[in-house]
């Protein structure tokens, strides 16, 4: 029987924010939104993961009018986003109230699809989220945050899925994002994962370690429902496998994903003019598009390397990242072997830092080191040795419940906060994930709307009351 493989194109989030720092621009993306419209993906990705704090940071744009552009411009298509379970965008547990509020308030302004993912595979984490996207009708897919290690069994991963299905999510998707599938390994466990749950299944790898297109194929055989691929400009390297490659790979199968190459081809046309645009910017470093199988040899993801010799370049001990790589997995082991995605990438490789550089182990502890140890990110895929947590938190009591459970509803507080700058309901979603950078927003969007430079706008702020 044929079946039609759904395509999930990534070259409005993921692509970019892999290769670029997530720095394209709505304006890069408006010329070609009607043409990827008229395609017939399944989703696009447009939206979530790092792209709300580039747009604010970065960018100097609204992520709520980045949203409502691009769904105003691309009425056929489902929009999907990436969403980081109890963290939402930022990087700290919310309480519910402000977590519903920004699901509803994603729903409203356009999304169709949101990705949930949390960083320990903690299923207590992804509820509310799981709830609140289908309460305003979105689909909620749950991501199963892919990683290695002796816990990481097919049947750990069988086990997770059938809890996200038992939690009401309508698909699964198997996300990988260090690029450490291969192959064999992609089929066996879609297998096993399709045999275990009834509702789809999703593949998102990366071609960091040159095995992307390959894991596709073979999911794909093995009864993957869909997948994510990245229009071939902004493909390959740290981003994903290239749009055309596999649909003109599926084409005339049993798989054939129904999409036409001619159209996609324009579209990669259009992609070549903002890639050159990006090398001779120096925002895209053709270095980035090379394999590196480091990620196989170390099983740390591409970003978590950069950040590893930056950190240790800055303490001028470069010399010793070797020490490092092979500290990373005994202190994720010591952690509970949480998978390394943010934030917990950023939390082992930081701490694997320290006890290289300070030359004895957890002699200095970072507070988000001590948080993990604590419980305070949830419950990591194996229990941690009451012995080691002593020792790193001393008599602290450990958190065992769901972390939001001990957070008060926040929203009201939040919205008194920042009610000087609230020029739409969605801003009190923008401060309360990034409370500085989206005041300094703000402020700009407050300076251009009266035609004034920074230094006049506290003085303007008063004539001009919002």
């Amino acid at each position: 029987m044929a079946k039609k493989i759904g395509i999930t194109e990534v070259a409005l989030r993921d692509a970019h924010q892999s290769l670029i720092a997530t720095r394209m621009p709505i304006e890069d993306m408006l010329p070609i939104l009607e043409k990827l419209d008229s395609v017939g993906f399944q989703s696009l990705e447009c939206w979530g993961g790092a792209t709300f704090d580039a747009c604010l940071r970065f960018l100097n744009e609204d992520p709520w009018e980045r949203l409502r552009t691009i769904r105003k411009h691309c009425p056929k298509t489902k929009l999907q986003m990436l969403f980081r379970g109890q963290n939402m965008l930022g990087y700290r547990h919310y309480a519910d109230d402000v977590l519903e509020y920004f699901v509803q308030k994603t729903v409203a302004n356009g999304m169709d699809i949101i990705r949930i993912f949390d960083a320990l595979n903690d299923i207590k984490n992804l509820q509310t989220a799981i709830q609140a996207a289908r309460k305003e009708g979105a689909h909620a897919q749950v991501a199963i945050s892919y990683t290695t290690g002796p816990v990481f069994t097919d049947e750990y991963y069988v086990n997770y899925a059938k809890q996200i299905e038992e939690a009401g999510a309508d698909s699964i998707c198997l996300k990988d994002m260090a690029a450490l599938l291969t192959p064999y390994e992609t089929y066996r466990l879609v297998k096993a994962l399709k045999a275990a749950v009834k509702i789809p299944v999703q593949i998102h790898t990366h071609a960091t370690s040159g095995l992307a297109a390959m894991c596709l194929l073979k999911g794909i055989e093995a009864g993957a429902d869909s997948v994510d691929t990245a229009i071939s400009p902004l493909a390959l390297g740290t981003s994903h496998a290239p749009t055309e490659s596999i649909v003109a790979a599926l084409q005339g199968t049993e798989y054939d994903t129904g999409l036409d190459l001619v159209l996609l081809n324009e579209i990669r046309e259009y992609f070549m003019g903002l890639r050159k645009k990006y090398i001779d910017e120096g925002l895209l470093d053709p270095s980035m598009l090379a394999t590196n199988t480091k990620a196989l040899i170390y099983q740390v993801p591409g970003g978590m390397l950069s950040n590893l010799l930056s950190q240790l370049k800055q303490a001028g001990k470069a010399d010793q990242l070797e020490e490092v790589l092979q500290e990373v997995p005994r202190v994720r082991k010591d952690s509970g072997y949480p998978p390394l995605v943010t934030p917990t990438s950023q939390i082992v490789g930081t701490q694997a830092v320290y006890n290289v550089i300070t030359g004895e182990r957890y002699k200095m502890c970072t507070n988000e080191f001590k948080g993990l140890v604590a419980g305070k990110y949830g419950t990591t895929p194996i229990p941690i040795d009451p012995e080691f947590r002593k020792k790193i938190i001393g008599d602290e009591e450990p958190i065992t419940c769901r972390p939001a459970d001990l957070l008060e509803p926040e929203l009201d507080t939040l919205r008194s906060e920042c009610a000087e700058w609230i020029e739409q309901e969605e801003d009190v979603l923008s401060y309360a994930q990034f409370p500085k950078v989206a005041v300094d927003f703000f402020k700009k969007r407050r300076d251009k709307k009266y035609g004034i430079d920074g230094k006049h706008a506290d003085a303007e702020k008063q004539i001009h009351p919002v």
